[in-house]
């Protein structure tokens, strides 16, 4: 059993673990992930690591409660415990000197992001950093990524905070200013990744994404998780989760992403059902729309 050392609600349904796992802290490095099970009976998810600390041996995950899995891991509280935590799992970040990057971080997107962009600046880059949300009360980490990064932008689509727009026009902006960006990184949902991806190719920008598709084992075996790559059939759990955005099929991935949705909605329905009739309460009218975000 892995214990959760600290819980803490960073936005509406977005909370953050700290789980006490001594041999993952001890080998996880920025842009990998762990797989989870809540317990016995629960389906295995994957969570990219938002943070680690080799002292304390602790994992930190960032994650939004959307399906049935996610709401009874968000029900949990500190001291409580999930059955398994697998990892590190995946190739982790290139860190290494470039020059100008630019790391762009949509929604819970922010939290993978904070660990390459820290590393990256660490490694003696400029780091621009650009995070975004769908409103103000979503932004989060916003100290964290300006002090992992060299300057950091901040928008939201409804403009509630910060600027108004989109990550992408906020790229297109910092584009336009430097002229020695060398990389972008980019981790969010599937659309905004794609967006992105779709921007720079425009200027010739190189680009990496971390996918977030659907994975079973984690180990490569289960080929849930496979993805085309420059035509060529990849698994982001062991090829990945990082790959050329420009080369990465997005409308097959999207295409895949939608196959499990009748289980997801049915499987949902059951655990509120379940919820209401031993608390006595509704939780009618929450949507299924979003698929976990590793």
């Amino acid at each position: 059993m892995y214990r959760i050392n600290r819980k803490e609600v960073l936005a509406p349904s977005v909370n953050l673990f700290e789980i006490k796992a001594p041999a993952v802290a001890e080998k996880a490095r920025p842009g990998q992930f762990v797989i989870l099970r809540v317990d016995s009976e629960g389906e295995r998810i994957p969570l990219t690591i938002a943070d680690f600390d080799r002292e304390k041996g602790a994992i930190t995950c960032v994650f939004q409660e959307v399906g049935k899995t996610t709401r009874v891991l968000g029900a949990l509280n500190e001291g409580d415990s999930v059955k398994d935590f697998v990892g590190p799992l995946g190739e982790p970040s290139r860190i290494e000197y470039y020059g100008h990057i630019v790391c762009v971080g949509g929604g819970v997107g922010v939290a993978p992001v904070y660990p390459i962009a820290r590393a990256l600046k660490e490694a003696g880059n400029k780091v621009t950093g650009i995070i975004g949300a769908r409103t103000g009360e979503l932004v989060f980490w916003e100290d964290k990524m300006r002090a992992a990064c060299s300057e950091l932008r901040v928008t939201t689509d409804d403009g509630s905070y910060a600027g108004k727009g989109f990550v992408t026009d906020v790229l297109t902006e910092v584009i336009k200013e430097s002229n020695d960006i060398v990389l972008c990184i980019a981790i969010g949902p599937l659309p905004m990744m794609r967006a992105v991806c779709n921007l720079t190719r425009e200027y010739g920008l190189k680009t990496v994404v971390s996918l977030n598709s659907i994975m079973v084992d984690g180990t490569g075996m289960c080929g849930s998780c496979r993805v085309t790559v420059g035509g060529e059939t990849k698994f982001a759990c062991v090829d990945g989760p990082e790959f050329d955005g420009h080369q990465v099929d997005f409308a097959e991935m999207a295409r895949r992403a939608l196959i499990y949705k009748p289980q997801e909605k049915l499987s949902l329905e059951r655990y509120l059902n379940e919820s209401e009739h031993q608390c006595g309460c509704s939780h009618r009218g929450e949507n299924n729309d979003n698929r976990v975000q590793k």
